[in-house]
Protein backbone atom coordinates (compact mmCIF):
# COMPACT_ATOMS: atom_id res chain seq x y z
CA UNK A 1 0.00 0.00 0.00
CA UNK A 2 1.13 3.72 -0.90
CA UNK A 3 0.08 6.74 1.42
CA UNK A 4 -1.19 9.35 -0.21
CA UNK A 5 -1.34 13.23 0.58
CA UNK A 6 -3.76 15.76 0.41
CA UNK A 7 -0.82 18.02 -0.77
CA UNK A 8 -1.49 18.96 -4.15
CA UNK A 9 1.62 18.25 -7.03
CA UNK A 10 4.06 20.54 -8.07
CA UNK A 11 3.33 22.61 -10.92
CA UNK A 12 6.09 21.82 -13.33
CA UNK A 13 7.89 25.63 -14.25
CA UNK A 14 7.10 24.95 -17.84
CA UNK A 15 3.37 24.07 -16.89
CA UNK A 16 3.47 27.52 -15.20
CA UNK A 17 4.43 29.47 -17.95
CA UNK A 18 3.44 28.29 -20.68
CA UNK A 19 0.54 25.54 -21.29
CA UNK A 20 2.12 22.60 -23.32
CA UNK A 21 5.75 23.70 -23.60
CA UNK A 22 7.69 21.67 -24.53
CA UNK A 23 5.26 19.25 -25.91
CA UNK A 24 5.61 18.56 -29.81
CA UNK A 25 4.81 21.91 -31.64
CA UNK A 26 5.52 24.36 -28.86
CA UNK A 27 8.86 25.78 -27.78
CA UNK A 28 10.31 25.21 -24.27
CA UNK A 29 9.98 28.41 -21.98
CA UNK A 30 13.34 30.13 -21.53
CA UNK A 31 15.42 28.28 -19.26
CA UNK A 32 16.16 29.96 -15.56
CA UNK A 33 19.21 29.12 -14.10
CA UNK A 34 17.61 30.68 -10.83
CA UNK A 35 14.94 28.13 -11.16
CA UNK A 36 16.57 25.22 -11.73
CA UNK A 37 19.18 25.81 -8.35
CA UNK A 38 15.93 26.11 -6.49
CA UNK A 39 14.72 23.19 -7.74
CA UNK A 40 17.93 20.77 -7.34
CA UNK A 41 17.75 22.55 -3.97
CA UNK A 42 14.77 20.55 -3.34
CA UNK A 43 16.54 17.59 -2.86
CA UNK A 44 18.67 17.02 0.58
CA UNK A 45 22.37 16.07 -0.11
CA UNK A 46 24.75 14.61 2.68
CA UNK A 47 27.92 16.98 2.98
CA UNK A 48 31.50 15.70 2.43
CA UNK A 49 35.22 17.29 2.09
CA UNK A 50 37.20 15.64 -0.51
CA UNK A 51 41.22 15.72 0.17
CA UNK A 52 44.22 15.15 -1.22
CA UNK A 53 47.60 16.62 -1.34
CA UNK A 54 48.73 19.49 -3.55
CA UNK A 55 51.83 19.44 -5.48
CA UNK A 56 53.99 20.43 -1.84
CA UNK A 57 52.69 17.78 -0.69
CA UNK A 58 50.30 19.80 1.87
CA UNK A 59 46.73 18.46 2.85
CA UNK A 60 44.01 19.93 0.55
CA UNK A 61 40.69 19.94 0.26
CA UNK A 62 37.25 21.08 -0.25
CA UNK A 63 33.13 20.96 1.05
CA UNK A 64 31.38 18.70 -1.82
CA UNK A 65 27.54 18.14 -1.97
CA UNK A 66 27.95 16.16 -5.58
CA UNK A 67 29.15 12.93 -4.02
CA UNK A 68 27.20 9.71 -4.93
CA UNK A 69 27.74 6.05 -4.82
CA UNK A 70 28.31 4.27 -8.58
CA UNK A 71 28.95 0.45 -7.81
CA UNK A 72 29.52 -2.26 -5.51
CA UNK A 73 31.57 -4.31 -7.66
CA UNK A 74 33.97 -3.00 -8.16
CA UNK A 75 33.67 -0.15 -5.31
CA UNK A 76 33.33 2.83 -6.88
CA UNK A 77 32.34 6.85 -6.34
CA UNK A 78 31.60 10.07 -8.04
CA UNK A 79 32.32 13.61 -7.24
CA UNK A 80 31.97 16.90 -9.82
CA UNK A 81 33.91 20.05 -9.67
CA UNK A 82 33.56 23.11 -11.22
CA UNK A 83 36.07 23.75 -14.91
CA UNK A 84 36.47 27.61 -13.40
CA UNK A 85 37.54 26.22 -9.66
CA UNK A 86 40.73 26.74 -9.13
CA UNK A 87 41.12 23.71 -7.44
CA UNK A 88 40.71 21.58 -10.40
CA UNK A 89 44.49 21.42 -11.18
CA UNK A 90 45.27 19.71 -7.74
CA UNK A 91 42.60 17.20 -8.20
CA UNK A 92 43.23 16.05 -12.12
CA UNK A 93 46.98 15.59 -10.56
CA UNK A 94 45.99 13.54 -7.87
CA UNK A 95 46.35 9.57 -7.56
CA UNK A 96 44.52 9.40 -4.70
CA UNK A 97 41.74 11.36 -2.61
CA UNK A 98 39.59 11.08 0.62
CA UNK A 99 35.60 11.35 1.01
CA UNK A 100 35.10 12.43 4.40
CA UNK A 101 31.33 12.78 5.19
CA UNK A 102 30.65 15.55 7.64
CA UNK A 103 28.43 14.79 10.64
CA UNK A 104 25.95 16.92 12.12
CA UNK A 105 27.71 19.87 14.23
CA UNK A 106 30.63 20.18 11.60
CA UNK A 107 28.71 22.84 9.80
CA UNK A 108 31.77 25.04 10.53
CA UNK A 109 33.92 22.87 8.80
CA UNK A 110 31.62 22.78 5.99
CA UNK A 111 31.81 26.78 5.77
CA UNK A 112 35.77 26.50 6.01
CA UNK A 113 36.55 24.42 3.48
CA UNK A 114 34.48 26.01 0.81
CA UNK A 115 35.82 29.42 1.73
CA UNK A 116 39.15 30.76 -0.04
CA UNK A 117 41.66 30.28 3.39
CA UNK A 118 45.21 29.79 1.99
CA UNK A 119 45.31 26.34 4.21
CA UNK A 120 42.12 25.07 4.94
CA UNK A 121 43.50 22.49 7.02
CA UNK A 122 45.32 24.47 9.83
CA UNK A 123 43.75 23.86 13.05
CA UNK A 124 41.50 20.89 11.60
CA UNK A 125 42.34 17.66 13.38
CA UNK A 126 43.37 15.00 10.88
CA UNK A 127 45.35 12.09 10.15
CA UNK A 128 46.92 10.82 6.91
CA UNK A 129 44.86 7.45 5.82
CA UNK A 130 46.85 4.24 4.72
CA UNK A 131 47.21 6.01 1.23
CA UNK A 132 48.65 9.32 2.77
CA UNK A 133 45.27 11.30 2.10
CA UNK A 134 43.92 13.13 5.03
CA UNK A 135 40.99 12.06 6.86
CA UNK A 136 39.28 14.97 9.37
CA UNK A 137 38.29 13.39 12.81
CA UNK A 138 34.52 13.61 14.23
CA UNK A 139 33.06 12.59 11.04
CA UNK A 140 30.49 10.47 9.88
CA UNK A 141 32.59 8.49 7.51
CA UNK A 142 35.61 8.41 5.47
CA UNK A 143 36.53 6.61 1.99
CA UNK A 144 39.81 6.76 0.24
CA UNK A 145 39.94 6.39 -3.24
CA UNK A 146 42.06 5.91 -6.24
CA UNK A 147 41.31 8.55 -8.75
CA UNK A 148 39.80 5.69 -11.37
CA UNK A 149 39.00 8.48 -14.22
CA UNK A 150 38.04 11.82 -14.49
CA UNK A 151 35.43 12.88 -17.48
CA UNK A 152 34.46 16.65 -18.56
CA UNK A 153 30.88 16.94 -18.75
CA UNK A 154 29.22 20.56 -19.09
CA UNK A 155 30.32 23.13 -17.06
CA UNK A 156 31.88 20.50 -14.49
CA UNK A 157 34.85 17.37 -14.58
CA UNK A 158 33.67 14.15 -12.80
CA UNK A 159 35.75 12.17 -10.73
CA UNK A 160 35.48 8.54 -10.59
CA UNK A 161 37.35 7.14 -7.73
CA UNK A 162 37.66 3.25 -6.64
CA UNK A 163 37.40 2.59 -3.13
CA UNK A 164 40.14 1.40 -1.26
CA UNK A 165 39.31 1.70 2.33
CA UNK A 166 36.69 2.88 4.24
CA UNK A 167 34.94 3.24 7.57
CA UNK A 168 31.90 4.56 9.41
CA UNK A 169 30.36 5.96 13.13
CA UNK A 170 27.19 5.92 14.38
CA UNK A 171 27.37 9.57 14.16
CA UNK A 172 24.52 11.12 12.16
CA UNK A 173 25.50 13.15 8.81
CA UNK A 174 25.34 16.73 8.31
CA UNK A 175 22.92 17.36 5.51
CA UNK A 176 22.34 20.18 3.30
CA UNK A 177 18.46 21.14 2.07
CA UNK A 178 17.38 24.37 0.38
CA UNK A 179 20.57 26.49 0.82
CA UNK A 180 20.67 25.62 4.60
CA UNK A 181 22.19 22.71 7.20
CA UNK A 182 19.97 20.27 8.68
CA UNK A 183 20.30 17.52 10.47
CA UNK A 184 18.30 13.62 10.13
CA UNK A 185 15.29 13.29 12.54
CA UNK A 186 14.87 10.02 14.00
CA UNK A 187 12.73 7.36 13.19
CA UNK A 188 9.99 6.59 15.74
Amino acid sequence: MFATSARQPATPVADRDQPGAGAPGHPAPPFRKREFRETLGCFPTGVTVVATHDAHGAPFGLTCNSFTSVSLTPPLVLWCLALHSANLPTFLEAPYFSITVLSTGQEALSRRFSSPVPDRFEGIEHAPGASGVPLIAGCAAHLECRTESHQYTGDHVIFIGHVVRFAHTARAPLVFYQRQYNTLVERL
